[in-house]
């Protein structure tokens, strides 16, 4: 076997087993303040900027409105956000926090410190990590964007 084919040699399942364990880390602390994953990343960007519209929400959180909605749904069936149609053919849909998914936020505070306090790594580590994390993303959106991720065989024949 090839080297650069070896599983322990791939960038794409460093970054699978990293989002793997930081989500898996997140998992108990949440399932406690009763919220999945996803539903704290909805909860983390209004906290930063309340009155998102659902299409800069899922900008924001790289999410398509199929997979955005149902999160939006399911939060505001428990009372921590609320929808609200605006704009004359009430097509655009803006995100507002409630008070009790306010108040959530000093658990998310206490739930983030716990569980950074118990990584090892410094602060300038976690910084790069951070930075670099956003350098991929970017960068892969805009390989993703300029180049067919599944270019066609040039030999005439089909697959």
């Amino acid at each position: 076997m090839t080297p650069n084919l070896r599983l322990d040699q791939q960038l794409c399942f460093a970054l699978y087993a990293a989002s793997r364990a930081a989500t898996g880390a997140y998992r108990e602390a949440l399932d406690a303040a009763g919220l999945t994953y996803p539903q704290y990343l909805v909860l983390l960007a209004l906290w930063e900027d309340d009155g998102l519209s659902v299409g800069d929400l899922g900008q924001r959180l790289h999410l398509d409105s199929g997979t955005l909605s149902p999160l939006l749904s399911r939060l505001e069936t428990v009372g921590v956000v609320t929808r609200s149609r605006t704009g004359g053919d009430g097509r655009r849909v803006l995100v507002h926090l409630t008070e009790k998914g306010d108040a959530l936020r000093a658990e998310a505070e206490r739930i983030q410190c716990a569980l950074l306090a118990n990584i090892d790594m410094t602060d300038e580590e976690l910084v790069a990590l951070r930075a670099l994390a956003r350098r991929f993303v970017s960068a892969a959106h805009a390989g993703t964007a300029q180049h067919d991720v599944h270019p066609q065989p040039t030999t005439g024949r089909t697959r």
